[in-house]
């Protein structure tokens, strides 16, 4: 495990400073926190591992018919999860608060996942969820040991490395690795070697992934487009709501499958929008994907971006791209790929924010994003009757 990596390539470009020699720099603790990601794969490995042997959940989880939650990127988390877990369904703990019969029906295990736990629905959900079935066990997968999630005797916890515990309003490694820690759940010896890969080249990929963000952040006029496919959709999900948090809301960002482009939302698209693909591995929904982007190409819509090596398919996405961006992860199954390409989504989001004058750490000056809603406050429901 080489700890020295993010030391040599973070580079003082990258972080504005200001004229007070004694202020914070702005977003320092979202680009470390970007940074660190690949260092806390491995920890993460090792806490869910602990966390299976000290809950037998082998066993527990064996043909369980899984619910996973979360708000925000712990949604999109839990759906990346999901799209990989054979018996399992994701919902969105704000849409579990308020329809929650319809969702733990047949449900036996519930698993939430959340970077502080402290989240106005976390324990509403834990708490309703409880009434209505008592019988439902409850794991939490969380970044803070001192969160209502965490301490909650009604919940079972598997607490990550504190260092996923972003300071950033906006959350990063945290939504890597409790993905990652979701993920190993339920494909843990394919995860082994994907988390090995991913770490033994993000020292050699992170810095070319950075400037190709980078200058293509400096691309957009307006508004971006995320394309993915099933199961890398929590991908552009999560994308998207990098950018917007980010930026304030001063870029548009839409995230669509390639097949749904089609049915309306092509109209979003312009002649100079970056369309970011991310494209699969799959070689039949490859396909698929390499015919939608060929149409944009003919209609002369969208600056095309791939992420996907310019030698695949015969040097043939040099030629279908305007710009091709190296996949952090060269090789493995499409439903584990998520935490690991979502970096460069972060780091897109990271220099736009820069770009707009903004501080990434706190993109929200007029305060429109609630910190509570982020995950990091103990705001209490009010208003709402939750029997």
């Amino acid at each position: 495990m080489r700890e020295e990596w993010t030391t040599k390539t973070m580079t003082t470009n990258d972080i504005k400073t200001g004229n007070d020699p004694h202020r914070v720099a702005v977003g320092t603790h979202t680009w470390h926190e970007i940074q660190q990601q690949p260092l806390l794969w491995p920890t993460t490995t090792v806490r869910v591992q602990e966390g299976i042997a000290r809950l037998r959940l082998q066993a527990r989880l064996a043909n369980a018919r899984v619910v996973i939650t979360g708000a925000g990127s712990s949604a999109y988390a839990a759906a990346a999860v999901a799209a990989a877990w054979p018996l399992s369904l994701a919902v969105p703990s704000t849409d579990l608060l308020l329809a929650t019969e319809r969702y733990i029906e047949d449900a036996t295990v519930l698993v939430s996942l959340a970077r502080s736990g402290n989240s106005p629905e976390s324990m509403a959900v834990v708490e309703r969820v409880h009434r209505l079935r008592p019988e439902v066990w409850h794991l939490a997968i969380t970044c803070n040991p001192q969160g209502a999630l965490a301490t909650s005797p009604l919940v079972n916890s598997i607490i990550l490395d504190p260092r996923t515990n972003d300071q950033s309003l906006v959350m990063t490694s945290s939504f890597s690795n409790l993905l990652l820690a979701g993920l190993y759940l339920t494909k843990g010896e394919v995860m082994e070697s994907v988390i090995v890969n991913a770490y033994c080249r993000s020292p050699d990929k992170f810095a070319l992934i950075n400037q190709k963000m980078k200058e293509l952040a400096n691309r957009v006029e307006d508004r971006v487009l995320l394309l993915a496919s099933a199961p890398l959709f929590g991908w552009a999900q999560e994308g998207t709501l990098k950018v917007l948090e980010m930026t304030a809301g001063r870029f548009h960002a839409m995230a669509e499958t390639y097949l749904g482009l089609r049915h309306g939302p092509m109209s979003f698209v312009g002649p100079n929008t970056p369309v970011i693909c991310l494209l699969s591995n799959d070689p039949p929904a490859r396909h698929y994907e390499e015919d939608l982007v060929r149409e944009l190409r003919t209609k002369r819509i969208g600056y095309l971006v791939g992420i996907c090596h310019n030698g695949d398919r015969n040097n043939a996405n040099s030629q279908l791209f305007d710009e091709v961006v190296p996949p952090l992860l060269e090789q493995g199954p499409d439903d584990a790929r998520t935490p690991f390409e979502i970096l460069g989504l972060q780091l897109f989001g990271y220099h736009l924010s820069m770009r707009a004058g903004l501080n990434p750490d706190s993109p929200s000056p007029d305060g429109v994003i609630n910190p509570g809603c982020a995950g990091d406050s103990n705001l209490q429901l009010t208003g709402i009757d939750v029997p």
